[in-house]
């Protein structure tokens, strides 16, 4: 069944849509992406090269989508960075859509803000409109850790402030929410935690930290949760595939000395990753 995909794309790299696209299709999902810029590459490369799209484009191609007569069959809608109200309102008009048609289909909202070290990268009138009008509609939430002290209002740096602000967030709307940065001051210095929650409690995957971080981590992280959880319906094996599959994916790019994730070189990591960390029930 599908899944549409409406990100950023960049003809060179892997971010937003570069990023998750070829992974789902890796794993045998049908993607009808919806490209919210054209980029030649991404903005840490400088000025950016081409196009960005407005909401009208996204309402014109939804429109398209919409009338095509598989429609209904769209199980989930994955999104990243919004750099606007329009844009923002445009895909969430776009979930609402996919929902009509298939009440049983999934938002998987990454609400891409911000990092730990960089501050924002939206307008400074962004995080309300996403905390306020995009979350709530959200089913997944996978937020890094700067930007789940954003939405919960809270500083997360310990695991009962990480549960606290879960919580908070929960509240909002997204019954799952998958934290995919969260090193706090309980993390070993050699380690990465992830984390995710739901009805069954708080789950921590933890993987050797690696030594660099390449851009499109996160959209991939995001993606590959969502098309585990979407086979098989478990917060817990979703957690343990994504960390364990990105982390097969960083260390083929750490070991090429690659600026760029290598998904395609690393391709067989998005199947069966070669190391398995196993989640474990934390609260």
């Amino acid at each position: 069944m599908p899944i549409l995909s409406i990100q950023s794309h960049v003809a060179y790299g892997h971010v937003g849509n570069s990023s998750a696209v070829f992974p789902l299709q890796r794993r045998g999902h049908e993607v009808w992406p919806i490209h919210t810029v054209q980029f030649a590459a991404h903005t840490g490369y400088g000025p950016p090269k081409g196009r960005v799209f407005d909401a009208a484009m996204i309402d014109e191609v939804m429109e398209g989508i919409a009338e095509r007569p598989d429609f209904a069959t769209c199980e989930a809608v994955l999104s990243g960075y919004m750099g606007s109200f329009e844009m923002g309102g445009a895909i969430v008009r776009a979930v609402e859509r996919v929902k009509a048609a298939n009440p049983s289909a999934l938002y998987c909202c990454d609400p891409v803000m911000g990092d730990i070290g960089r501050g924002f990268f939206v307008r400074p009138d962004m995080p309300d409109f996403i905390r306020e009008q995009v979350v709530p509609v959200a089913d997944i939430l996978t937020p890094n850790l700067f930007e789940l002290d954003v939405l919960s209002g809270l500083k997360c740096s310990d695991l009962a402030s990480v549960r606290k602000a879960f919580d908070a967030v929960h509240g909002l709307g997204p019954k799952i929410i998958l934290l995919t940065s969260g090193a706090t001051e309980g993390t070993p210095p050699d380690q990465f935690d992830m984390l995710a929650s739901d009805v069954t409690g708080v789950w921590r995957v933890r993987t050797p930290r690696m030594a660099f971080s390449p851009n499109g981590a996160g959209d991939l992280v995001a993606a590959l949760f969502l098309s585990r959880y979407l086979q098989s319906r478990s917060v817990v094996d979703a957690l343990g595939f994504a960390a364990s599959t990105v982390h097969g994916v960083l260390q083929a790019t750490f070991d090429a000395h690659s600026a760029e994730l290598l998904l395609i070189k690393a391709q067989h990591e998005f199947v069966s990753p070669l190391h398995f960390f196993e989640p474990k029930l934390i609260g």
